[in-house]
Parts: structure tokens; sequence; C-alpha cells
């Protein structure tokens, strides 16, 4: 391979592509899968039965593929898998899934995943998604598309980010963050509408409009949160983003302290949590 520096070492067994860069003191272990186009700087580590696609660049001193950070981990072979065009910088950490998950931690396309940030095992991100510097992910998260989550903010367990969500700085995440919002706070709760982010991904002013109207009636007026969820179902006319909201709101209703995904781990488990 005319790419691999020679202070690089590539495991047996390892499948990387000939167009792929392999920058000095990088390690690809045995088991690991790398497409083309995909470049790595220094002292990249790449382990466990990882998956990378086409055109991915790891900036440098990045750990993937490493063990989960769980005492419940007994060694099964579960793996990480990550798809085409992300940006991984400096110091990230991805880890695999486990047997008390999904057996797969997953990562999209087209995101960005800045300096020191961290993707617990059996995470999920989608795509078009950005985690600043030193966000934190614990495991089994969720995040959706085109999500933001600025530097330093912490995830719990089994939490979403929805859709178009725009999590600040230093934020506390306990509960899921519905799509389309702005949640920022110790702990952290819905402060608005993401209107930024809607109208830079083209959304129209209705749709907007009556995001910003749902936000009032189901965050900021008194009546309760699912009373307003049936007035605005039974008014009709909802646009897609609205409707996709309010079904999001109607699960997390249904989760274990505001987490839609930790109550499905309860149910499974017999409603004793794992």
């Amino acid at each position: 391979m005319m790419n691999v520096h020679e202070t690089a070492f590539i495991a047996p067994g390892a499948q990387v592509d000939p167009s792929v860069v392999v920058g000095p003191f990088c390690y690809v272990g045995g088991q690991v899968s790398i497409a083309a186009g995909t470049r790595l700087g220094p002292h990249v580590t790449i382990q466990g039965r990882t998956t990378i696609g086409e055109g991915n660049h790891f900036v440098g001193q990045c750990a993937i593929g490493g063990l989960p950070q769980d005492l419940k981990y007994a060694g099964e072979e579960s793996a990480l898998v990550i798809g085409d065009r992300n940006v991984i910088r400096e110091f990230v950490t991805v880890n695999i899934g486990t047997a008390k998950g999904a057996w797969l931690t997953s990562i999209g396309s087209e995101n960005l995943l800045m300096a020191c940030s961290h993707v617990a095992h059996d995470c999920s991100i989608e795509d078009e998604v950005v985690l600043g510097n030193n966000v934190l992910l614990a495991g089994h998260v969720r995040v959706e598309s085109q999500a933001i989550i600025a530097g330093g903010a912490a995830v719990n367990h089994f939490a979403t980010v929805g859709t178009l969500a725009m999590i600040g700085g230093m934020a506390r995440v306990m509960q899921d963050v519905p799509p389309f919002m702005i949640f920022e706070g110790s702990p952290g709760r819905v402060r608005g509408v993401n209107t930024v982010g809607l109208n830079r991904r083209g959304k129209d002013a209705d749709t907007v409009r009556q995001l910003r109207d749902a936000y009032r009636r189901l965050f900021t007026d008194e009546s309760p949160k699912m009373l307003a969820i049936q007035e605005l179902e039974a008014e009709g006319k909802l646009v897609p983003e609205t409707t996709r909201l309010l079904t999001f709101l109607r699960d997390m209703e249904r989760g274990y302290q505001g987490r839609y995904r930790e109550s499905l781990r309860r149910t499974e488990a017999g409603g004793e949590a794992s």
C-alpha cells in the first residue's frame, strides 16, 4: 500500500482499501474494514470489529472502536459501524456496542465530531450531526439527523436528541430533547424554537410559525402537555415537522423519566433496569 506511513501498523486480517491514507504511528486492528478515500492522521487507533465507509477523515490522536467503558461488558463480539464523509477530530473516542444494547454503535454520514468528544457504547448517531468540543454521550444515546450539540454538553444514557435540535454549551441533558427545539441549562430544558437551524435547512415561514405556536402551547402555557398535544392534533392541518414533534413528545410521556429509549429497555427486562 503506497499510502501507509512506515511507522504505521496494519494487523493481519484488516481490510483497508489501497486508496486509504494511513499516517504516522497509526494502528489498525485485524477486524477493521476501511473503504476508499478515508484518511487517518497521525496516532489514530482503530480497533475492534469496526467498519468504516468512504471519504472519512480521522484528523489525529483519536481512539475508534475501543472496548465499552461498561462493567457489564463481557467481551462479546459487538461492533462499530461508521458511514461516509465524516470528520473525526483530535482525541475523539468511540466505543463498540454491548450485548445489553443493540450489539452495535453506529455513526451515519457527513457528521462532525469535534475534539475530545466521546461516543459511548450502543450510541446511534444519524446524519449531518455536529458534536462540539468535549461533548459526552453516555451509553445508548440516540442523536437524530441535523442535531447540534454544543461544547461541553453531557447527555444522559438512553436519551434521544431529536432532529434539528440545538443543545447549548455545557448543558446537562437528563431527558429526551424534542426535535426543532433549543435546549439549554443545567439541568437543561426547552427554551425556544431552533429558528436559525430551520431557516438554514430551508423550512418555510408557515412551518416555523406553526412550530413557534406549538412551542408556546406546549412549553410555556400552564395547561397539561398531553392536553395541549390533543388540542393541536384535533385542530388538524399540521405540517410534518409539528406532527413529528407531537409524536416525539408522546413517546417522552411514555418514557422512563422522560427518556423513551430507557422505557423500552425496562420493558424488555420485565420491568427492571438492566
